[in-house]
């Protein structure tokens, strides 16, 4: 009847005595690991002090090549730009394009003639606004788009949702509806009245062609 407690205060402290010598094994590894990375971190210092202008010259060559490469693309985007802005110099590209196309062709447009974050914005529930655009002197301006032919014009109802959105949602100062074709009389005599910009077919033309001022002008 006594051998039973004997055997498990035996199990026990073998099991405490494998637990010590693990912690003591874990205990070596971990001052042995502290102590590689003492040296290596040393070796690196002292790497770093006897080659530092050879790390300051691969850290500026790697910025210079940073900063030629963003140039490039600047140049580049600039170019494509400059590109499809050429192509915009008279009305008749207008007239070939899609809705979607027209707008972005009128963003371009913006871009050449010095405005800043533009972005086309058409589409379904966009609320009136096709190209939203910071002009040169600070103004945010919407822009709707009437990509129409030129027996459809742009009718009173359509510049007054332009009217009823340009500042309140859209918190544009100015607001300008540009068309392939021309406004009705009571939708110029509206335009007129509120103050919204409303650029046809020849009005249009005279932007593109650089003869005639922008929309925010």
């Amino acid at each position: 009847m006594a051998r039973g407690p004997v055997r498990r205060r035996r199990s026990t402290a073998a099991r405490r005595a494998r637990r010590l010598r693990q912690a003591r094994d874990n205990a070596v590894l971990l001052g042995v690991a502290a102590v590689i990375v003492l040296v290596l971190l040393s070796v690196a210092v002292h790497w770093l002090a006897q080659h530092l202008l050879l790390v300051a010259v691969l850290v500026l060559a790697g910025a210079g090549a940073g900063v030629a490469v963003l140039r490039t693309r600047v140049r580049a985007r600039q170019r494509e730009l400059d590109t499809r802005a050429a192509q915009l110099r008279h009305i008749g590209p207008f007239l070939a394009m899609s809705p979607k196309a027209f707008e972005h062709a009128l963003a371009d447009l913006c871009r050449r003639d010095g405005c800043t974050k533009v972005s086309v914005v058409g589409g379904a529930g966009d609320l009136a606004a096709d190209v939203l655009a910071t002009t040169p002197t600070g103004q945010r301006i919407l822009i709707q788009a009437k990509r129409y032919g030129p027996r459809t014009f742009v009718g009173s109802q359509d510049v007054q949702r332009v009217n009823g959105t340009y500042r309140d949602v859209h918190r544009c100062d100015l607001a300008a509806v540009v068309t392939t074709s021309s406004f009705t009389k009571a939708a110029a005599a509206f335009c007129a009245q509120v103050g919204i910009r409303a650029v046809d077919r020849r009005s249009l033309a005279r932007w593109a062609e650089g003869t005639g001022g922008p929309p925010w002008a």
